[in-house]
């Protein structure tokens, strides 16, 4: 077995290359805008580093910062406090509504700008006078990153132009125009250059370079092939019309969905039968410990044995790094900094997790006596609560992952004990929710959010938005470390492609497909339930689309993905359908001596309904004016 660092990918090195002092402006500088000049690229290795790492750089990876690299997402939204999350049923934002906007998610001009620059170098390197080995070792790179490059473009806008060579202007801009090919087209030419990736792509760099492996290259064909699949197999959950669907630019013939299924299970099959890839600790010896194992997973990757299987790190603070920490700790341990808080998970996402006692299924959280779950009207005088001595007890049993990846009220956090509440009952039975207010009661004084002044609590005020209206907190890829209150700070890294991602994607293709060859059914509910024991689960439970679904919301939360999911599943215009936010709220129920906690649910304060409009599953082309490209759907 390879040591583990061979085998980890990231690029985070390589962007100290392209960063680095000496070796970027007066070299950028003179090179010509329209073609390479190979001898004075290559002269010197660090020529390729600096023009590779400038190419790993503008890849797709809708990491930490991803808002920094073109994407337009959201309307009333600073950059910086940007997550996929908040578009999903995943989180909400503590002060606004996060909708897409009429621009939705588009990334087309830096799309084919990174593809000129990756044909400019695929172009060229046959003419360099490399070994045989750097030449197909590059040509993979190439392959890899314009694969990646179409994967961003096709997942967002279906069938668009594939320019497999660099275009040159000789005065007449018609040449320069290329049709959109089919949406099916172009997900097979994203998988057809996975397989060159795959072929020419060596299994780790001497040196422990890290760049991409084939190993890599493998994971995206997995998740392209899972993404194209979906579309095949659930295009009639919310079908288009119009001239892009008659002439297959969106949506692919249902017919197909069982050969992308099939590349996918392959593909996945590949990386999880090499023997170098795994889970991080998989195997604790209580909830506990799995919760812990689960939050340092994404704390410290690098360190995260062979689960990670491309890495894009972050290295430099104030530079390269990003923001999750100031924006996203609790209020509590903001550490000087004025606007933390801003990703609250919502209960719709924290009902989601098992219990230990009813594996295979989701245990919303039960706050009366009555266990109705369904009822979001708020606190009634008349209703039979479960009373609590601590906030968290209400979330004992739950799955590990919860713990790993939401700080719950009342729980412990960088040596705070978190303080989340949203009002008090007096002894009379009437409540003072999101009030701030004190009672006085047998000489003791209590607060509606649980203390005294705003710096000590983290939930609930509407006079500040850095304070949870959900109920919760994150936790999940924050450092443990307090934070330094200034911009771009943090330098966790990003996990793009992690092993427990693979499984799930092997899994939910063959429940989806009915694959059975090679023991395939037995080897996906392994699979699953491998993650599961990871989270301290001991009890199996047997593959379903259901299960996998659930299990991929969970293990991957928050990496993104939720939302892709969504949009390939056709499943976000059910989802959100005038659909309202839920949040849980803690209330000191002052009735009893000693005072107890007992819990509401109810819908989001100062929130709007939201309803995803079907056009979005695909995103408007931008300049179809000047370029004659048919237009996507309703658009």
């Amino acid at each position: 077995m390879m040591k583990n660092k061979t085998i980890r990918t990231t690029i985070g090195l390589i962007m100290l290359l392209f960063l680095s002092e000496g070796c970027s402006k007066n070299f950028l500088d003179r090179m010509p805008t329209d073609k390479l000049d190979g001898n004075t690229l290559f002269a010197n290795p660090m020529g390729v580093k600096v023009y590779m790492a400038n190419l790993y750089g503008q890849l797709p990876i809708e990491d930490f910062k991803f808002y920094d690299r073109g994407w337009s997402y959201v309307e009333w939204m600073a950059p910086s406090v940007l997550t996929m999350a908040f578009l999903t049923d995943e989180a909400v934002h503590s002060q606004w509504d996060v909708m897409l906007n009429n621009g939705g998610n588009s990334w087309w001009d830096p799309g084919y700008k990174l593809i000129r620059d990756v044909n400019l170098l695929i172009d060229i390197i046959p003419t360099l006078g490399l070994t045989e080995s750097e030449e197909k070792s590059m040509l993979g790179e190439g392959a890899f990153i314009r694969a990646f490059t179409y994967y961003g473009l096709a997942k967002r806008y279906g069938g668009v132009p594939l320019i497999r060579e660099t275009q040159v202007y000789d005065g007449d801009v018609e040449k320069l125009k290329v049709p959109r090919s089919t949406e099916q087209e172009t997900w097979d030419f994203v998988l057809s250059e996975c397989d060159l990736a795959i072929a020419n792509l060596p299994d780790t760099w001497l040196g422990g370079e890290r760049r991409a492996t084939k190993w890599a290259a493998y994971a995206l064909k997995s998740r392209a092939a899972l993404h194209a699949a979906s579309i095949a197999k659930h295009w009639a959950r919310s079908p288009l019309s119009g001239p892009a669907v008659d002439q297959g630019l969106v949506g692919i013939p249902a017919g197909e969905a069982n050969r992308y299924y099939e590349a996918c299970i392959d593909a996945s099959a590949a990386i999880m039968e090499s023997g170098k890839f795994g889970l991080f600790k998989p195997n604790p010896t209580n909830p506990q410990e799995a919760a812990e194992n689960y939050r340092v997973l994404f704390e410290y990757p690098n360190a995260a044995g062979n689960e990670p299987i491309f890495i894009k790190g972050f290295a430099r603070t104030g530079v390269d790094g990003h923001n999750y920490d100031v924006w996203y700790n609790p209020n509590q341990t903001a550490n000087g900094w004025g606007y933390p808080g801003r990703l609250n998970p919502s209960l719709e996402f924290v009902d989601l997790y098992e219990s230990y006692t009813n594996p295979g299924h989701s245990a919303p959280i039960v706050t009366t006596e009555d266990g109705n779950v369904n009822d979001y009207n708020g606190y009634r005088k008349d209703r039979s609560y479960l009373r609590f001595e601590n906030p968290y007890d209400i979330f004992k049993d739950k799955d590990a992952r919860l713990w790993g990846t939401v700080v719950l009220p009342g729980t412990e956090w960088k040596g705070e004990t978190i303080i989340i509440q949203g009002g008090y009952v007096q002894p009379d039975g009437e409540a003072q929710i999101e009030i701030d207010n004190a009672i006085t009661v047998d000489g003791t004084t209590y607060y509606s959010y649980g203390a005294p002044d705003w710096t000590q609590y983290s939930g609930f005020n509407p006079a500040n938005i850095q304070m949870t209206r959900s109920g919760f907190s994150y936790k999940k890829m924050l450092s443990s470390q307090p934070i330094t209150p200034a911009d771009r700070q943090s330098i966790t890294d990003w996990m793009e492609f992690r092993y427990a991602e693979i499984l799930l994607n092997y899994a939910e293709a063959v429940a989806e497909s009915g694959f059975a060859a090679n023991n395939a059914q037995l080897t996906a509910e392994q699979a699953i339930n491998a993650l599961r024991r990871r989270a301290g689960h001991t009890v199996d439970i047997p593959l379903t689309i259901e299960s996998v679904i659930r299990e991929r919301r969970v293990e991957l939360a928050f990496e993104n993905k939720r939302f892709w999911d969504l949009i390939r599943r056709r499943e976000f215009h059910t989802l959100l359908n005038n659909t309202p936010r839920r949040a849980l709220v803690p209330l000191l129920d002052l009735r009893t001596s000693p005072a107890t906690y007992i819990f509401v649910r109810r819908t989001v304060s100062r929130t709007i309904t939201r309803t995803f409009n079907p056009r979005h599953y695909y995103v408007s082309i931008p300049g179809i004016g000047a370029n004659g490209l048919v237009q996507n759907p309703q658009y």
